[in-house]
């Protein structure tokens, strides 16, 4: 009965946990933080960071001695002459022999090769360790990407579910002008399939909705069967039109802070050190050597202990190894290590100038989208005025059905460059939160 207890503690505990994993509610944070705990990117970057941390294990261990012990036992069978000259039968005769040895060898230099494979290797950790906030940055930027299109696709088909309502009110109101005979069946005609390609819109609007919350949950690897209840906050004003800081600014806290650039840096550094490493085959090797052996044979008479004990042998050697040809593979190394510091040095200059082109770019749109939403708010203010002016006098007969549907298709337009200014906005700025090193975050 107690086990049966436990176990079903252990379910509670299971299920508790798993539920802290997943929200209840989903918004851009608990997107990210899910994403970043469960990414696959991100976990096979940590495997490889744990696996460079064995090959900087292994660096270390290569400055201590080596030691193996070894044993061969063998049999040998041979046929004797013959022991009766009357019988003429042969007789055979089998011998045993073991051998056992215990050696140990000690390179005590090497020219520096393991010291500067041992700073290459702790160098390669750290690049390997960036690699993974690099994994974490680009699976918080494709999420933060996504998130917005799912915003700004639940806007649109607000924006479409009005807009189906509208269109709903005026025919209606149509229908009510045709029978007191203000208007005829051709303006009703036309706001019959006004209001259905309204519909038609709001389908679409939905799909797309759908579709894109479908992107959020493959890229959060969750289950086929899982529900996702999302968070749909309005922005205020003042987010979207923040002040800038400084493009200068921005771009030198994106050079010392992106992990790519910091990696690159340490790629230099490590190429610098490969040099080194690799003149380190003009130097000579000392090496100190031991061994341990005896060994027993079946056609000795002595006993087992005594013959391990009487073939005991010690060996002790010091070898030197100078190197004076080497068919130019020490030099080949050299100059192939001095062209990897020149590459390193051209990755890094390209990288920066990618990463300045890339900051300019954004802020350049997000001041272009700032002022288009600027320009957006005011004009869905007039075209929403104009709107109403045109749907009252529609309805004292003064404006025809074509006025009509011309000024809401204008609504609409309007307003739909005023969604798409908002969320283009917001994405530039996060961008330009994430090249400051801030934490990419909506106020919702």
């Amino acid at each position: 009965m107690k086990r049966i207890k436990l176990i079903f503690a252990s379910l509670l505990l299971t299920t508790a946990i798993f539920a802290q994993q997943k929200p209840q509610q989903w918004n851009l944070k608990s997107c990210i933080d899910y994403a970043l705990t469960n990414n696959i990117q991100v976990k096979q970057s940590l495997i490889t960071y744990k696996s460079g941390i064995e090959d900087t294990k292994q660096a270390k261990a290569q400055f201590t001695p080596s030691l193996s012990a070894s044993s061969s036992q063998s049999f040998s069978r041979r046929a004797a002459a013959k022991n009766s000259l009357s019988t003429g039968i042969a007789s055979s005769s089998g011998s045993y022999t073991g051998n056992y040895s215990l050696g140990a060898n000690w390179t005590l230099f090497s020219g520096g090769e393991r010291y500067y494979n041992l700073k290459q290797s702790k160098l390669t950790n750290s690049i390997q360790e960036l690699a993974i906030e690099e994994a974490k940055n680009n699976i918080e930027l494709q999420i933060t990407q996504v998130y917005l299109q799912l915003l700004y696709a639940h806007e649109t088909v607000k924006i479409n579910e009005n807009t189906v309502a509208v269109s709903k009110v005026q025919l209606d109101r149509s229908k009510a002008l045709l029978a007191a005979g203000s208007i005829s069946k051709t303006d009703v005609a036309q706001l019959e399939s006004q209001y259905s390609t309204d519909k038609y819109q709001l389908v679409a609007a939905q799909a797309t909705l759908e579709e894109t919350k479908l992107q959020l949950k493959q890229l959060l690897e969750l289950d086929i069967n899982e529900e996702m209840n999302l968070s749909f906050s309005e922005l205020g004003d003042e987010e979207i039109l923040q002040v800038l800081p400084a493009k200068a600014e921005i771009y030198q806290i994106a050079l010392q802070s992106l992990p790519e650039i910091k990696s690159m840096d340490l790629s230099i550094k490590s190429a610098k050190i490969g040099v080194n490493k690799a003149k380190a085959g003009y130097l000579p090797t000392i090496s100190l050597n031991a061994s341990l052996g005896t060994g027993t044979a079946s056609a000795n008479s002595n006993s087992f202990s005594s013959q391990i004990s009487n073939n005991f042998n010690q060996n002790m050697g010091l070898s030197l190894n100078i190197p004076i040809l080497n068919q130019r593979s020490t030099t080949t190394a050299v100059k192939k290590a001095k062209l990897q510091i020149e590459q390193s040095e051209l990755e890094l200059q390209s990288a920066q100038k990618e990463l300045l082109k890339s900051i300019e770019t954004v802020y350049q749109a997000a001041i272009s989208y700032q002022n288009r939403y600027t320009s957006a708010l005011e004009n869905v203010k007039y075209v929403e005025s104009s709107n109403e002016l045109i749907q009252e006098q529609f309805n004292l007969g003064m404006k025809n059905t074509l006025e009509l549907l011309t000024e809401k298709s204008n609504l609409v337009n309007a307003q739909q460059e005023m969604v798409q200014a908002k969320y283009m906005t917001i994405m530039n700025l996060q961008l330009l939160n994430f090249y400051q090193n801030k934490p990419i975050q909506i106020n919702e």
